[in-house]
């Protein structure tokens, strides 16, 4: 029997002998036991450590295939601003070639008839001219007739003039209009083609979604496995606190927006009326090419059976009803004020995210701030409009329309 064991069982067989009620004594545990347990927790750590990194990149290439779909989004949303640019220039070009080429046939008309037009003017003049071409009227005459056929020579010439010129504005209106339809035909290609990108794109986000999100459940249920109990309720409780606490800052930006706005019976200028029209459609669903000026509406493709707003829809629809009017396209939102400081931005202002905040051209997603870090944004295929931290990655700056 070893040593601790034949320990115990003395200490136990006095206590009997003695009457008393036994005590059993701790045992300490040994050397090797306190190593075992260390090695088992720091094994059970880096499991932990090791399962939580995979959790964070399949979180991360969630954010990243979200990010490329809502560009791919924006990128034909632009496509198809340009493409009404591209239209209208198209009809205005057409239009003016028009008017260049009736005052052109009017120019040649107006020549090719001067001459019958200078001899029958009217019977008196006409008789006048005749005489003075045929040569009568001695040497007061012949003064005439040579100022008659250098003033009919300079009416001609300065016609002439105005045909040449019609006729070159003419061509060069012409040639202008062949370009704004060629420019309109690369548009509707263009367009197309970032449609096809687009789908794609949420196409693979959507796979993404069902793939990862297949083995990040099982890491979680892995995470659960190796994690000790006391672990998993503190997570839970951690999760538990993080949601009544962004609930409790929602709640807290709406009133504390509602009360500031109604100090004054104007608000606060326009700012407030974005916030205050936006926060109207907090739960509405995402819906891409979704939001008019009006309010929320149908979109396109993914979005085509469903009422509601994409990011810069919703930006749009906001920035309306304070009597702005902005594009649907991130990219012209984000030209359509000047900058703001993150230590200046008041609600209203315009928050954008880039894939590179060095490059304006890959902005993706804009939402509006309404104070205390956090904003209104429509975020994404399958949410709803929400109110959000604007502190996240890929922030590139705010703007201020107007």
């Amino acid at each position: 029997m070893p040593r601790s064991s034949r320990s115990l069982v003395l200490v136990v067989t006095g206590a009997l002998l003695a009457g008393a009620t036994p005590v059993l004594a701790v045992e300490r545990p040994s050397a090797d036991d306190s190593v075992q347990n260390l090695m088992e927790a720091r094994a059970s750590a880096l499991a932990t450590g090791r399962i939580k990194a995979r959790i964070a990149e399949a979180d991360a290439e969630l954010i990243r295939l979200g990010a490329e779909a809502q560009w791919a989004m924006e990128r034909h949303n632009g496509e198809r601003v340009l493409l009404a640019r591209a239209r209208t220039a198209a009809k205005d070009a057409r239009a003016r070639a028009r008017r260049a080429d009736t005052a052109y046939r009017a120019a040649r008309k107006e020549y090719s008839g001067y001459a019958a037009g200078a001899y029958t003017s009217s019977a008196a003049s006409a008789g006048r001219l005749a005489m003075v071409i045929s040569g009568t009227g001695g040497a007061r005459g012949m003064l005439e007739r040579a100022g008659m056929l250098q003033m009919v020579s300079a009416q001609q010439d300065g016609l002439r003039r105005r045909v040449k010129a019609a006729r070159k504005v003419s061509h060069l209106l012409r040639a202008a209009a062949r370009k704004a339809d060629a420019l309109q035909s690369e548009a509707v290609a263009l367009v197309a083609r970032t449609r096809r990108d687009a789908i794609a794109a949420i196409g693979a986000q959507e796979a993404a979604a069902v793939r990862v999100g297949a083995v990040r459940k099982h890491l979680v249920r892995r995470l659960d496995h190796v994690r000790s109990r006391a672990e998993r309720l503190a997570e839970r409780r951690t999760a538990a606190l993080r949601v009544r606490t962004a609930r409790r800052l929602d709640r807290d930006a709406v009133r504390h927006f509602e009360e500031e706005d109604g100090l004054s019976a104007r608000g606060a200028g326009r700012g407030r009326t974005v916030v205050r029209e936006a926060l109207k459609w907090i739960g509405t669903p995402y819906s891409w090419g979704g939001g008019t000026a009006k309010g929320p509406s149908k979109g396109i493709a993914h979005g085509a059976k469903i009422r509601g707003f994409d990011c810069s829809g919703l930006a749009l629809y906001a920035w309306a009803k304070a009597g702005i009017g902005l594009d649907h396209w991130t990219g012209s939102q984000w030209a359509a004020g000047p900058r703001v400081p993150t230590s200046m931005l008041r609600p209203g202002d315009l928050v954008f995210f880039a894939k590179n905040t060095k490059d304006p051209d890959t902005i993706h997603h804009v939402g509006i701030f309404i104070g205390d870090g956090r904003m209104v944004e429509a975020p994404y295929t399958g949410a709803k409009v929400r109110i959000s931290s604007m502190w996240r990655n890929g922030f590139i700056g705010a703007v201020r329309p107007g």
